[in-house]
């Protein structure tokens, strides 16, 4: 039986699915590059020992010939590098963050409102970029190293063995000065991705809360916040750097001792009278470059590929996070009633917020739930569009239970209205439609039952809302989001204080357009009591405390005299 691949697995994968050709012709290319260091030194070695005219020497017409096979050859490798490394690179960035935001996309409600968006700004730029260097273009590099060491050790054995045991020897000290710098990376890298998604959030919490900050006047106090953490990200980079200084510096100096030894043995050799010429020596000094540089390329390389991959680790991680567990029972529409049965919540299990709540609505009428604020008002509308399953109790639609319905099947069946509308810097047509296509008769109808159709006429369906939607007033992003459930055609639409932050008017008119929807039922939280309203909803649940302290009519509520007529007379 095959073994299911991890999410860690399927990400990594993703640099090389539907790639596999690029990455082999990017790979041969930079395996030539590490053969082209190998023939320059021998060409180097040819052309010296003909200009000192040793015994066996080519003649000067046959290294230029070679010279212009070699130059030939470069240039067709430089051409396959320019056509398919960047080309690799970009698909493999490319399918890695679509898988990502494609896994994203994929969890519920409920899971992804407990996460921090910062973890994911973060994984997708900042870490996304340390990746592509550390890890992808690095991969390319190790291969042209690869070569090149290997290459100059059988090069040099080709040449001479003792020599070659001589300048492996000097090798040991570059080799162990990287290995004990070059672990260090590890940490520093890691430490520079948890700083970036540290300053994203505090960036992102900065710039949702301008108005906070400016109404009361705490500019100073939220500068010095953001000024801590940017120096807290500014100098774990700087640590980063100053350790890939000093892993290149010690390997560069080691490299020059390293090389300055093979000379000086050499030039030894030669006046003592071993079997060595002096384009010899001179291709094993040029050879120890390509012999040090990957040994002192080599710990920063695996640190920085060994820290990219625990990037993607992370990542992967964080998606699985808080996974909920699906249901199995299908519910496109509602066809009989939402039913709650002792349903007892909170989301601290010492504190419970509701107590045993039972309530029952009906397919297609509209119900509002009303009380004082901390009653627990949003949070049942919260549970009913399944925010969390952790409930006791039983939650009902059409008879199944909400925990097993399945999460895609429920929001096909139940759409939500907030206070605050999110809407997209896009034209008001995609916003309705949430970039999908629709029949023009049912798109002309939801924007006629939404009320949106003066405000199109006026300004056109492609005018762009503006980030956030700072281009339309409240109400028209409330309208939007109307629109949106009537062409989703969800059959339960809940609507949680959409109206608190406009005014009375503007309130009025778009509760009243909720209420005018036909064929859904409307389960409506509000805070304003107005008789022309309330006498239209069939029922309000009031709540008192997260307990139902009555449920009726508007007629048979005030009749009662109870606590739903001290809050309606306490309003007026």
């Amino acid at each position: 039986m095959k073994k299911e691949k991890t999410l860690y697995q399927l990400l990594h994968g993703e640099f090389f699915r539907r790639n596999k050709l690029l990455f082999g012709l990017a790979a041969f290319s930079a395996f030539f590059s590490g053969f082209g260091g190998l023939i320059i030194s021998w060409l180097l070695k040819e052309l010296i020992d003909t200009a000192a005219d040793e015994p066996g020497a080519m003649s000067f017409g046959m290294d230029l010939f070679l010279v212009g096979i070699f130059l030939v050859l470069m240039i067709m490798s430089f051409m396959l590098d320019y056509t398919t490394r960047p080309a690799f690179i970009r698909r493999a960035m490319t399918q890695y963050k679509n898988m990502a935001f494609d896994k994203l996309m994929g969890k519920g409600i409920s899971t992804f409102r407990d996460e921090s968006t910062a973890t994911y700004l973060s994984a997708l730029t900042n870490d996304v970029n340390s990746i592509e260097t550390n890890y992808l273009s690095q991969l390319l590099q190790l291969f042209t190293m690869s070569v090149m060491f290997f290459g100059s050790i059988a090069l040099m054995l080709w040449y001479s063995p003792l020599f070659t045991a001589v300048a492996v020897g000097v090798t040991i000290l570059p080799l162990l000065a990287s290995l004990l710098t070059g672990k260090k990376m590890v940490t520093a890298e890691k430490k520079v991705s948890e700083q970036n998604k540290n300053f994203t959030a505090v960036l992102t919490d900065c710039l949702g809360g301008f108005s906070v900050i400016k109404s009361f006047k705490a500019e100073k106090e939220i500068f010095k916040m953001f000024s801590a953490q940017n120096k807290e990200l500014e100098g774990s980079k700087f640590t980063k750097e100053r350790i890939k200084t000093i892993v290149g510096l010690i390997g560069s100096m080691a490299g020059m001792l390293a090389q300055t030894g093979v000379f000086v043995v050499g030039t030894y050799m030669i006046i003592s009278g071993f079997d060595l010429t002096t384009g010899t020596v001179m291709m094993f000094v040029n050879l120890m470059n390509f012999m040090i540089q990957p040994i002192a390329a080599l710990p920063g390389l695996l640190a920085g590929r060994k820290a990219s991959l625990g990037l993607v680790k992370k990542l992967a991680d964080a998606l699985e996070k808080n996974n909920e567990t699906n249901g199995v029972e299908e519910l496109r529409s509602l066809n009989d009633e939402i039913l709650l049965k002792e349903v007892s919540f909170g989301y601290d299990k010492e504190k419970e917020i509701l107590h045993n709540v039972t309530a029952g609505f009906q397919a297609g009428k509209a119900y509002a739930i009303v009380g004082a604020s901390g009653s627990g008002k949003s949070t049942l509308l919260n549970l009913i569009m399944a925010s969390s399953s952790d409930y006791k109790g039983s939650i009902l639609m059409d008879g199944k239970e909400i925990r097993d319905i399945k999460a895609e099947s429920l929001y096909d069946a139940v759409s939500v209205i907030q206070q605050n509308v999110f809407v997209f810097n896009a034209s008001i047509r995609d916003n309705v439609t949430m970039f999908k296509e629709f029949p023009k008769d049912e798109l002309e109808s939801a924007i006629k039952h939404a009320h949106l159709d003066e405000l199109i006429a006026k300004r056109g369906e492609d005018t762009l809302c503006g980030e956030n939607g700072n281009g339309l007033s409240g109400g028209e992003k409330q309208r939007i989001s109307i629109a949106r459930s009537l062409l989703k055609k969800a059959s339960v639409l809940l609507a949680d204080e959409a109206t608190a932050a406009l005014d009375a008017k503007t309130a009025w008119q778009v509760s009243n357009d909720i209420l005018d929807l036909e064929g859904i039922t409307r389960i409506i939280v509000t805070h304003s009591l107005e008789e022309s309203l309330l006498k239209r909803y069939d029922a309000i649940l009031v709540l008192k405390d997260g307990r139902v302290e009555e449920f009726g009519s508007f007629n048979k509520l005030m009749d009662a005299k109870g606590y739903f007529h001290a809050l309606y007379t306490v309003s007026q």
